[in-house]
């Protein structure tokens, strides 16, 4: 029985992919913040399938933490066969009135944990020439976002890291895939405060379960780059046809807050 290590489990996309997995006999390790929350999936899961799921109450955006998760997991004496780096946040408003910290701890966890957490247990999934590794990023990856500039470049280094560490990986038996979906109903929205903005503003979201459904599909077939919805994948894909500036108008215009 396999074994899937999903961080940011306790809410949206990976709520959904932790209950995917269940309902596909797999085992589970579930990181997030809220220990509560995860305790009370793990309740929900293990009620439901004949499963053994695992919580890991980590901040993933503390410095050195994607090391504390991978000693966690080694004591557990677990073997993780797929890693999901779904944690993330996003941070709205211009960078010059941005909180570092706030800036710091994005950073961190959408970059530095996903890294340090792929290289930490990369080795072992090549060595038994099996595993799976899905990062998620977003449609932001494909363009600049003014407003959210940092968020933006961070889901666009996601993008070309997993992109880079694919080709490393051919003829290993490990797969790396890349899920970029475009706004999603979660908790993301109301966490950047951007309820307000265009881009979130009376829109049907996308939803966080067929998100999650279409991610774990593209993952199975071993995808490298997947972007939820042909209609997002057309738009982000065309943002290269345009000069970069125009893209960014464009973007700030769709971000900003109605005026």
């Amino acid at each position: 029985m396999a074994t899937a290590l999903i961080t940011g489990a306790s809410g949206g996309i990976g709520r959904e992919l932790a209950k995917i997995h269940a309902l596909n006999g797999h085992n589970l390790i579930l990181a997030a913040r809220s220990g509560n929350r995860l305790n009370a999936l793990k309740d929900e899961l293990e009620s439901a399938f004949s499963i053994r799921v695992d919580v890991l109450a980590i901040d993933l955006s503390e410095p050195g933490s994607a090391h504390k998760l991978f000693q966690q997991v080694e004591q557990l004496g677990l073997q993780v066969d797929i890693l999901i780096n779904n944690a993330g946040f996003g941070t709205f408003g211009l960078f010059t009135e941005a909180d570092i910290g706030k800036t710091e701890e994005l950073m961190r966890l959408n970059m530095e944990a996903l890294t340090t957490s792929t290289r930490l247990f990369l080795p072992q999934m090549v060595a038994r020439k099996s595993g799976r590794i899905m990062n998620i990023a977003s449609t932001a990856a494909f363009q600049p976002g003014p407003l959210m500039a940092v968020y933006f470049a961070s889901k666009a280094y996601v993008l070309r890291f997993s992109e880079a560490i694919a080709n490393e990986l051919k003829g290993s038996g490990v797969s790396i895939t890349v899920y970029c979906p475009a706004a999603t109903e979660s908790g993301f929205q109301s966490a950047a405060k951007m309820e307000d903005s265009r881009l979130v503003k009376n829109r049907n979201l996308d939803s966080a379960e067929n998100v999650a459904a279409d991610a774990y599909k593209a993952m199975m077939r071993g995808k490298t780059v997947a972007i939820y919805g042909w209609i997002n994948a057309l738009l982000a894909r065309s943002t290269g046809l345009f000069p970069a500036a125009l893209v960014a108008k464009i973007a700030r215009r769709m971000i900003e807050r109605e005026s």
